[in-house]
C-alpha cells in the first residue's frame, strides 16, 4: 500500500545535508518499516525565511500544478494517506491537503507547529497557510510537549494529536564500541584530556550563535583538560573559527563528516556532547551522540528535553546563560565516573526508546486509531 510522502522545507534527498534531511528520511524509513510503499510525491519546496521575498501567488500556482499532475499519474494502487513532514509558518504545506482531499484519503502531519503570534506581521501569509495545513490533518504527529500544548489547545473536531518523540535508526550507525564505568567510589578525575565533542553546520543565525555561545563558554573553562573536535561546515565557518581561535590548538575542526562510520568513530571516541542548541527544534544530534555513548550538555531550547532524560542522560541550562553552560560542562569534565554513567544510561535510553522500532510500534497505534489503512504486514 503506497503512502504519499511530502517535505516542503527540505526534501528527503536534498543535496544539502542537516537535521531536516535526515528527518525527513527517518520517517521515509519509518513509513517503510511498517509495510508502506512510500513515494516522495513532489519536490516542491515551500520554504520562505523571508516573508517580503516571498511570492506566494507563484508558489500556489506551481503547487496547483503539481496537485494536477500526482492525479493525473494515479494509479489503480490505493494510497493510505498523504503523509507530510514538517509544517509551520515558514514551510507551509501547499500540496498535501487539497491531494488528500481530492484522492479521499487521511492526511497526516509529523512535526506540525503552530505559532499564534505569527498570525500578524511579516510572515501572516505563511502562517495562514501552515494553519490551513494543519486544521486539515487527520492526525498530527507531535515530537516535542512545547509544541503538544498549542497543538491541542487549537485542534478542530475530531483530529487527533499524538506523540512521536524524536527517534533514530540505529541499523544505519555501525556498533559503538562499550564504554566501561569507573569503579564505585568518589569522582574520578579523567587521566587525559576530557574530549569533548560537537556536530553542527556552519550558517549564520541560530548555529552561529550557537558556535558563539560554545567557544565564550570554554573560554571560561581554560583551567580544565580538555579538547574540542568540530564536525561541520558551512559559510559561516570563517566566523566560527575565528570565535574559537582563542582557545588555539585545543580545537580541531574535522569539517563535514557525511561517512556514518567517519562520524560514529569521532563521537565513540569522545566523552561529552556540548551544544547550546539556540532555538532548536529539538535537534537529532542530541540522539545520535547519545547512542554513541555520550553525555550531553545543552541549552534549554525548544523541544531538545525531548531528545534526553535530563539529568540522567544529559543536562540542560538556561537558555543564554553561557556561565551556566560552561559549569556543567565543568562538572562532567572532572568527574569521570558521573560522565560515564550518564554516557552508559545515555545508549540505553536510546535503544531502548528511542530506535527506529519503537517509534514504529508507536506509529501503528496512532495509525489504527485515526483510522489510517494499515499494510498487510505481520505487524
Amino acid at each position: 500500500m503506497r503512502c504519499l510522502f511530502l517535505a516542503p522545507l527540505k526534501s528527503p534527498d536534498h543535496p544539502t545535508p542537516s537535521g531536516e534531511r535526515t528527518m525527513a528520511r527517518l520517517f521515509v524509513k519509518l513509513l517503510e518499516n511498517i509495510g508502506y510503499q512510500v513515494e516522495l510525491a513532489s519536490h516542491l519546496r515551500s520554504f520562505v525565511p523571508d516573508p517580503d521575498t516571498a511570492d506566494w501567488h507563484a508558489l500556489r500556482e506551481d503547487a496547483a500544478a503539481e496537485i494536477e499532475r500526482l492525479l493525473a499519474g494515479a494509479t489503480d494502487r490505493p494510497a493510505a494517506c498523504v503523509f507530510t513532514y514538517h509544517v509551520y509558518y515558514k514551510a507551509p504545506d501547499l500540496i498535501g491537503p487539497a491531494l488528500a482531499a481530492r484522492l479521499g484519503v487521511p492526511y497526516v502531519i509529523a512535526e506540525p507547529s503552530r505559532a499564534p503570534k505569527r498570525a500578524v506581521g511579516r510572515f501572516a501569509e505563511g502562517h495562514a497557510l501552515a494553519e490551513h495545513a494543519i486544521d486539515a490533518a487527520r492526525l498530527l504527529l507531535t515530537p516535542t510537549a512545547a509544541d503538544r500544548e498549542m497543538l491541542d489547545r487549537l485542534k478542530p473536531p475530531g483530529q487527533l494529536v499524538a506523540d512521536l518523540k524524536p527517534f533514530i535508526n540505529l541499523r544505519e550507525w555501525p556498533d559503538a564500541p562499550r564504554r566501561r564505568v569507573s569503579a564505585m567510589g568518589a569522582p574520578v578525575r579523567s587521566v587525559r584530556p576530557v574530549r569533548l565533542v560537537s556536530v553542527a553546520m556552519m550558517r549564520d543565525g541560530d548555529k552561529l550563535a550557537s558556535y558563539r555561545q560554545l567557544a565564550a563558554a570554554l573560554e571560561m573553562l581554560r583551567v580544565e583538560d580538555w579538547t574540542l573536535d568540530i564536525v561541520g561546515d558551512g559559510p559561516a565557518r570563517g566566523a566560527v573559527e575565528a570565535a574559537f581561535a582563542p582557545l588555539g590548538e585545543r580545537v580541531t575542526f574535522h569539517g563535514a563528516l557525511t561517512d556514518r562510520a567517519a562520524l560514529g568513530a569521532c563521537l565513540s571516541g569522545s566523552d561529552i556532547f556540548v551544544w547550546p542548541g539556540v532555538n532548536e527544534a529539538f535537534g537529532v544530534v542530541y540522539l545520535e551522540a547519545q547512542a554513541r555513548g555520550l553525555a550531553c550538555v545543552a541549552g534549554a531550547y525548544g523541544g531538545i528535553s525531548d531528545t534526553m532524560q535530563v539529568g540522567r542522560t544529559g543536562l540542560l541550562t538556561p537558555t543564554g546563560d553561557v556561565p551556566a553552560f560552561a559549569e556543567a560542562v565543568r562538572g562532567l569534565i572532572i568527574d569521570t565516573r558521573k560522565r560515564q554513567l550518564m554516557g552508559a544510561d545515555a545508549a540505553r535510553f536510546i535503544a531502548e526508546e528511542r530506535d527506529l522500532p519503537v517509534a514504529a510500534a508507536t506509529l501503528l497505534r496512532a495509525f489504527a486509531e485515526a483510522g489510517i489503512a494499515l499494510p498487510e504486514t505481520d505487524h
